[in-house]
């Protein structure tokens, strides 16, 4: 039976044990004991990082900034939406912040059309136009709430997905 190594714990023990085969296994045993603990916190700043957290923590992560999940989004639509939620809140109410939320929802480019004059619908009212290959691949539904969310307070809009 091969010998183990003495415990890397001995250099911060007294001179006078330092060279002992005993104290050096006994430690050892604890040192076996610590070492899973810290494996994970050596890489605990991957669990902070919405690109590299274990999909269960991704709610948790969300939380920090407000932002609710819906978890029947795809798990790369939920990592991107915590990634840029900071930046989202600092755009929220405008046509930027809703033109990047609606992106990192649908995958496509949405495109906002702002009415100004009576004819077109009044000032305080835009339209939201989705151009999908597939129509059924989005739930308009949950894309109202995301628009009802950003949009400012005193405007109104229409929806169109195409």
């Amino acid at each position: 039976m091969e010998k183990p190594e003495p415990s890397k714990l001995l250099q911060y023990l007294p001179a006078i044990y330092q060279g002992s085969d005993f104290m050096g296994r006994f430690l050892h045993i604890f040192e076996e004991i610590v070492a899973p603990v810290e494996d994970v916190l050596d890489q605990t700043h991957l669990y902070f990082d919405p690109r590299t957290a274990p999909p269960s923590l991704l709610t948790w992560l969300a939380s920090w900034i407000d932002l609710v999940l819906d978890e029947n989004w795809p798990e790369a639509h939920r990592r991107e939406l915590i990634r840029r939620g900071v930046e989202l809140y600092q755009w929220r109410g405008t046509r930027r912040g809703l033109l990047t939320y609606l992106k990192i929802y649908v995958g496509v480019e949405p495109e906002i059309v702002e009415h100004f004059t009576a004819a077109d619908g009044g000032p305080f009212r835009f339209s939201v136009v989705l151009r999908m290959e597939n129509k059924k691949s989005v739930a308009e539904a949950r894309v109202r709430r995301i628009i009802e969310a950003e949009k400012p307070a005193h405007t109104s809009y229409d929806l169109r997905i195409e």
